[in-house]
């Protein structure tokens, strides 16, 4: 296995924001109350923070402003070694932000700044190809929260498909955005994104809306067929279940953990597997400890104020834990 700062590097792109959370339940953002934050987040951003964590190289194209939310961001990847060469610092517009407010029915309602602010100013197509390559990357990273912006959109895709070309293999979490499904680019990038994957990572909500009605074990063989190396599916409180290209299925119960905010979850997941995959680590291992850090991150408010290393993932599976 591949130490930290050896092997190829895992890439990941999109969204860099803060996020505030409300300290009231059922206020759906619509009533002044207090929230606490801000807390470094976005889909992709808590996704590379947690690959660094586990000992993968780490590398991130996204961009933030010159304010202090965007000093939160760039000191929280930069502690954990993500290198900052594609993460931009934009003038003049404000750092990327989220503000979230959990309901009794254990659902969220969010307001997100994204398309207005440094979010959504992602490097070049070219430049982020060109670095991701020189950087030594294995494994690049998509999460569908970064496909609702068609110029993120269009970034995103065009990255994958040079660095598929390359042969860089593509790990993509669906992350699907139902509010979205009635956008043709939307869905038409999911379905690309999809079929390009070496991972592919969807979550049960997702698999309702890609494979309707279809078994795990069916359309796990058939994405394998196309091309993919493994798929995961994440089942939130029941676990998780994976199949690979040489036929290997694992199933891992959920752990017994306190529910503190379940934000980032799936983020922490997809990026121990990848990360840990991309180190060397065994397929069903790999799965094992993927499971564990979303369980993990479940048990601290903040989206990534959960993310673990290797040690606190490897104590969580010890026998009696």
């Amino acid at each position: 296995m591949s130490a930290a700062g050896e092997g190829a590097a895992v890439a990941s792109l999109g969204e860099l924001l803060v996020e505030f959370v409300c300290t009231e339940k059922d206020g759906h953002n619509r009533r002044a109350t207090a929230y606490v934050g801000p807390f470094p987040s976005g889909a992709p951003g808590i996704f590379i923070d947690q690959a660094a964590r586990v000992g993968a190289r780490a590398i991130f194209a996204g961009a933030v402003g010159s304010d202090a939310f965007g000093t939160v961001l760039t000191d929280r990847l930069g502690a954990v070694g993500v290198s900052d060469a594609l993460i931009r610092v934009v003038d003049g517009v404000p750092t990327g932000s989220a503000f979230v407010a959990y309901n009794s029915d254990g659902s969220r309602d969010f307001v997100f700044n994204i398309a207005h602010s440094a979010a959504a100013r992602l490097p070049g197509a070219g430049e982020a190809i060109a670095a991701f390559i020189a950087h030594g990357t294995g494994v690049f990273h998509i999460s569908g929260s970064s496909l609702g912006d068609a110029a993120m959109r269009e970034t995103a895709l065009a990255v994958a498909r040079g660095l598929a070309e390359a042969g860089v293999a593509i790990s993509f979490d669906p992350n699907i955005r139902k509010e979205l499904l009635g956008d043709p680019g939307y869905f038409a990038a999911v379905a690309a994104l999809t079929a390009l994957s070496t991972y592919v990572l969807p979550s049960e909500e997702d698999a309702a809306v890609l494979f309707p009605g279809e078994a795990f074990e069916a359309y796990a063989d058939r994405l394998i067929a196309a091309g993919a190396e493994s798929v995961v599916l994440k089942r939130g409180a029941a676990g998780c279940l994976g199949r690979d290209r040489a036929g290997a299925t694992v199933e891992r119960p959920a752990h017994r953990v306190e529910v503190v905010d379940p934000t980032g979850a799936g983020d922490c997941f997809c990026a121990t597997y990848v990360g840990l995959r991309t180190l060397g680590l065994p397929f069903a291992a790999s799965v094992a400890r993927a499971n564990a850090a979303g369980a993990l991150a479940v048990g601290r408010l903040g989206p990534m104020e959960g993310n673990s290393d290797r040690p606190a993932l490897e104590r969580l599976l010890e026998p009696g834990s």
